[in-house]
C-alpha cells in the first residue's frame, strides 16, 4: 500500500506557481526534505516545509504513508523554491501522441477497434507530396486505410471527422493519467485565456 502512495502524482510548480511538472509522491518528498520545494495547501494556498507538513494529523480518509511512530499526509501540491524556467509547451510529433490525440477513434469512420486495428495514415499520400505532420496525419482503422489506399480521402470517397491539428494539451500533463482535484486551482487556464467579450 505504501509503494502505491509514493508511486500516486503530485503537481509541480515553479516558484512563480505555474505548472511545470508532474511527478512521484516519492520524489516531491524528497525535493521537500531537501528544502528544494514546500507543500502547497490547495485549500488556503498556506506552504508548508518539512518540518510544518511532517507536524500535521492526516484527516479521516485522507492518503497517508504510515510508519511505526508516524502518519505523513500525501502532498498533491508542491512548489520549488528556486525553479523559474517554463516547461516545453510544445506537443511531440509521436505514434503515441497521435492515438491520444484522436482517442484511438478511426478519423473515417467513428469506429474504435482497438489499438492493432489502427494505423497512421497520411490525409495526403506521401507519394503525392503529402509530409508526416500534425496536420496531415490521422488515425485509420484497418479497413478504411485499405480502402482510401494511396489517394486523397475526397479521391477515395471518405470524409474526415474532424481535421487533424496539432494538440494543444500541456505536455507534462499528459504524462500523468490520474489527476487530482486539488490540481484544478493551478492547472486550468481557461479563466486567464478565455477571450473577454467587450
Amino acid at each position: 500500500m505504501t509503494t502505491r502512495t509514493l508511486q500516486r502524482p503530485a503537481l509541480i510548480l515553479n516558484r512563480n506557481w505555474q505548472p511545470v511538472n508532474v511527478a512521484t509522491v516519492a520524489r516531491a518528498l524528497v525535493l521537500l526534505w531537501n528544502e528544494a520545494a514546500r507543500v502547497v495547501d490547495p485549500d488556503d494556498f498556506r506552504l508548508y516545509s518539512w518540518a510544518d507538513w511532517a507536524r500535521l494529523c492526516p484527516q479521516e480518509g485522507e492518503a497517508c504513508i504510515r510508519s511505526v511512530r508516524a502518519a505523513l499526509r500525501v502532498p498533491e501540491v508542491i512548489v520549488l523554491v528556486q525553479y523559474n524556467r517554463l516547461p516545453n509547451s510544445a506537443v511531440s510529433f509521436s505514434r503515441r501522441n497521435v492515438f491520444k490525440r484522436d482517442h484511438w477513434t478511426c478519423q473515417y469512420c467513428g469506429r474504435q477497434p482497438g489499438g492493432e486495428e489502427l494505423t497512421i495514415d497520411h490525409v495526403v499520400p506521401r507519394s503525392q507530396g503529402g509530409v508526416s505532420t500534425w496536420e496531415n496525419c490521422v488515425l485509420a482503422c484497418v479497413d478504411c486505410n485499405k480502402r482510401k489506399a494511396d489517394r486523397t480521402p475526397a479521391q477515395a470517397g471518405l470524409k474526415l471527422r474532424r481535421t487533424p491539428v496539432r494538440p494543444t494539451w500541456k505536455p507534462l500533463y499528459a504524462r500523468s493519467s490520474v489527476r487530482m482535484a486539488s490540481w484544478s486551482k493551478f492547472v486550468s487556464e481557461a479563466y486567464w485565456n478565455v477571450p473577454l467579450q467587450s
